[in-house]
């Protein structure tokens, strides 16, 4: 998954002097004419191109530069004053990934009201115009954006404010010039592979398309219908010129990134209200459509947590299982860090199913990886996932009220099994060390309704389990010998290995019922897996075995095949 990208050039007026920012666009053949073209001006000493790619999980940007000519001579060795202009110099950088972000930020709530994407208000007059006549929200972005702007470069607060006040002008006038005189295709008469590949070899490609696209959408009645109406558009793609269908692709990822960054863009997309964990599972069968149908394919029981696609999510999916719209992938991906990073409960009402969901989740985005997210960051998300589980508060919504004692210590290890992170896991671990070591545990094993084997099985499970929790040997160890003790009580107390050495049964029914008990299978290992084995020695030993197996020379195989299997087992 690529990481998004613009660049930006930068030019030098004078020998010494500091670079300063002169335009951010998303084509590269773009930035690096427009840098040569400035260094023949009079008064441009040097260019400079770089590449910014912005890391989706931290939003910072990675710098490296493609082009720097000019005079390098930096001078004396000085202080170079600091550059006090704004990132944001022309209207045309206000349409660049990372300024539509903040403008996203800025006026979240009247996108919100108006459902509309960053990407339709910087292409379409009308909402300019209906965004201009409030008056108080756009000064009010205005000045959220110039304050910490200010503080940082050193000038005044009013200084910014105008700076990005003419700013905002001359952008809206651009727009609703452009409208006015008709620049912006039509793709109702004239059509969208027409009017992309007329428009190809223009420099203002995306910007003219983009107007188009956003007009498009404009009468869709919700965030569902603006998507299929994008894909309708993604369908009418000319097949070539390349760079034709590339720019189509480009102007329709936009808004449709932009619709499924957002909750509710998302929400709608994928239909029905879910909780935060089924919602981030159908996330993750959007942007890795392939990988998850394989993976339910090998496990069908994970259809439970991951829900199937409703027709636009489900075409969409299609369409992100291709080269194309890796921002949009982008956007799912950064989407479902940021949650998975949040506080917000996967199931606020079922913490056992919150289990489920994140083991589903961790199989899906695991499957798919690479193709949304990298294993480091994966595992780093469900690290931080992981500490919310082992909290008091959930702890103990996960046990509830009512569960016998030996069912919360299963709850306990499932709990163990399921996080990750060695933190995570010696906290999951001290629960369950606490839960075993207690009194009513003990008691509950020991004096119980169940049968002396069925509790030493029930011991024996758990403590199996406890092994697959993958928990370090200096926790697991403790609490696997404190249930091999409270079966070696219940053993002691039942006289059980006893009872079955001297049963009235066929010795090697009896060898393989102590075998069992021996190797861990019957009972926990610990005192009473070593009395179950003492015995079984002593039996193999017994003539009684040996005038049995003379008299069926078959139960010779049998009695073999029992030894190998314990050993096999000890081993």
């Amino acid at each position: 998954m690529s990481d998004p990208v613009h660049y930006e050039v930068f030019i030098r007026r004078g020998k010494g002097a500091p670079w300063v920012l002169d335009m951010a666009t998303e084509d590269r053949n773009r930035a690096v004419t427009v840098a040569e073209e400035l260094l023949e001006e009079q008064g441009v000493a040097a260019v400079r191109v770089t590449k910014e790619t912005m890391d989706t999980a931290s939003g910072e940007f990675k710098s490296i530069t493609i082009l720097n000519k000019g005079d390098k001579t930096e001078g004396k060795s000085r202080r170079a004053p600091e550059n006090l202009e704004p990132l944001c110099v022309s209207p045309q950088d206000l349409y660049t990934a990372h300024a539509r972000d903040r403008i996203a930020r800025l006026l979240d709530a009247w996108l919100a009201r108006h459902k509309v994407t960053p990407f339709e208000l910087l292409h379409r007059a009308d909402l300019l115009e209906l965004l201009d006549a409030s008056g108080t929200e756009l000064q009010h972005a205005i000045q959220k954006v110039a304050v910490p702007e200010a503080q940082a470069r050193g000038v005044s607060t009013h200084d910014i404010m105008r700076t990005f006040q003419s700013l905002s002008e001359r952008g809206i006038a651009r727009v609703m010039k452009d409208e006015k005189r008709g620049a912006f295709p039509d793709i109702e008469k004239e059509g969208f592979a027409a009017a992309a590949v007329r428009v190809v070899g223009d420099a203002e490609r995306a910007y003219l398309l983009g107007a188009a696209v956003a007009k498009h959408i404009a009468e869709a009645k919700d965030w569902g219908d603006k998507v299929n109406r994008l894909l309708d558009l993604a369908d009418q793609a000319p097949e070539g010129p390349p760079s034709a269908r590339g720019a189509a692709l480009f102007a329709i990822e936009g808004p449709l990134a932009e619709i499924l960054g957002s909750r509710a863009g998302m929400g709608e997309v994928l239909g029905a209200a879910m909780d935060l964990g089924h919602s981030l599972a159908a996330m993750t069968r959007l942007a890795g459509a392939e990988q998850v149908e394989a993976l339910l394919t090998f496990d069908p029981g994970l259809a439970r947590c991951i829900p199937e696609l409703p027709g636009p999510a489900a075409r969409l999916a299609n369409w992100l299982d291709g080269p194309h719209f890796e921002q949009a992938r982008a956007a799912i991906a950064k989407r479902v860090l940021r949650e998975l990073h949040g506080v917000r409960r996967l199931n606020p009402t079922d913490a056992d199913n919150e289990i489920e969901l994140l083991r589903a989740l961790a199989m899906a985005l695991t499957a798919a990886a690479g193709r949304m997210l990298t294993q480091q960051e994966i595992q780093d998300a469900f690290t931080a996932r992981s500490g919310m589980l082992v909290a008091g508060d959930f702890v103990l919504n996960l046990l509830g009220e009512g569960k016998a004692a030996a069912e919360e210590a299963a709850t306990l290890i499932r709990l163990c099994e399921n996080v990750t992170g060695a933190a995570n896991k010696r906290a999951a671990s001290r629960y369950l060390a606490a839960h075993v070591q207690a009194l009513r545990f003990e008691k509950e094993l020991r004096f119980g309704p169940e049968t002396p084997a069925q509790k030493l099985a029930i011991l024996a499970r758990l403590q199996r389990d406890v092994g697959r929790a993958r928990l370090v040997d200096e926790d697991a160890k403790p609490i696997q010998a404190r249930l091999g003790d409270i079966g070696g009580m219940i053993e002691n107390e039942s006289k059980l290995v006893m009872l079955l050495a001297k049963a009235q049964a066929p010795a090697v029914h009896r060898l393989s019922l102590l075998l069992k008990l021996a190797t861990g299978e019957s009972a926990p290992l610990g005192p009473a897996a070593e009395r179950a084995r003492v015995e079984a020695m002593r039996l193999v030993r017994a003539p009684e075995l040996r005038d049995e197996v003379a008299r069926s020379p078959e139960k010779a195989v049998e009695v073999r095949e029992l030894l190998a299997s314990a050993a096999r087992m000890a081993a």
